[in-house]
């Protein structure tokens, strides 16, 4: 692997990059694609035999098992990279880059949990209109009751694929052709996890859509805060070190 030669970042409009996610996110709060959600999934519901794919082994042992294992993988081998970085070895140069791998790999994965426990949203496969027991509720509505409280927003499977939208941006500024390519490796692998849970009742396609963006939104931050390095940025830091220098002699 070979270190930049320049330490800016290549250009990137945050203003769009966080924008539009914002607007996305309020429109879904202010219009609840209920609607949307609902015909959806009745796409892939049976009314004798329930969601087509609620009993498919290869959307449950592979898709949804083997597919997690391999994206935990992915983050080992992350946590790895930037242990041997901190080695004098040739990942040296690239500890910052993999520090923001490990680092925006956890963020994105680890808010679901909480965020399940927060708003328990139930399941497709848990509502009346489904052939289970409870009562749909919007998300922003108070939860009828239940004995059991949902666990399905948002969408945990569709962020194993989705936090790997973090590629991305640890490929950007050094190889960018690869870094397209692991975005569209990203959004490819939220997309096809997000429909193989829905066709098993597991998910509105707003529960995963709600992941792509907080994913997204993390990624990006993070990618800000650890990473990004404008020519503005970087002239000012060399001023300074030049400043430093040359004051150094009357010192």
């Amino acid at each position: 692997m070979s270190c930049l030669t320049s330490k800016d970042s290549r250009p990137f409009n945050f203003y769009l990059g966080l924008g539009i996610p914002l607007l996305l996110m309020t429109l879904l709060l202010l219009s609840e694609p209920t609607g949307i959600d609902f015909a959806i999934a009745t796409l892939f519901y049976d009314p004798e035999n329930g969601f087509i794919g609620r009993h498919s082994w290869f959307l449950e042992d592979v898709l949804h098992d083997r597919a997690k294992q391999a994206v935990i993988a992915i983050g080992a081998l992350a946590i790895l990279g930037f242990l041997l970085s901190l080695l004098p070895t040739r990942l040296k140069a690239w500890r910052r880059p993999l520090g923001y791998l490990v680092l925006a790999l956890a963020l994105s994965t680890s808010i679901v949990t909480p965020l399940k426990a927060l708003t328990a949203v139930h399941c497709p496969w848990s509502l009346s209109d489904f052939g289970g027991v409870e009562t749909y509720t919007p998300l922003l509505s108070e939860r009828a009751p239940t004995l059991k409280p949902g666990r399905c927003w948002p969408g945990g499977h569709a962020s194993a694929g989705f936090s790997l939208i973090a590629l991305y941006f640890f490929l950007r500024d050094r190889r960018p052709r690869a870094a397209a390519w692991a975005l569209g490796l990203a959004l490819g692998l939220g997309a096809v996890f997000s429909v193989g849970r829905m066709m098993q009742g597991a998910h509105f396609l707003s529960h995963n859509v709600w992941t792509l963006l907080f994913d997204w939104m993390i990624c990006l931050l993070t990618y800000r805060l650890v990473l990004y390095r404008s020519v503005a940025e970087t002239a000012g830091g060399a001023s300074n070190s030049s400043h430093v220098e040359l004051q150094a002699p009357s010192i």
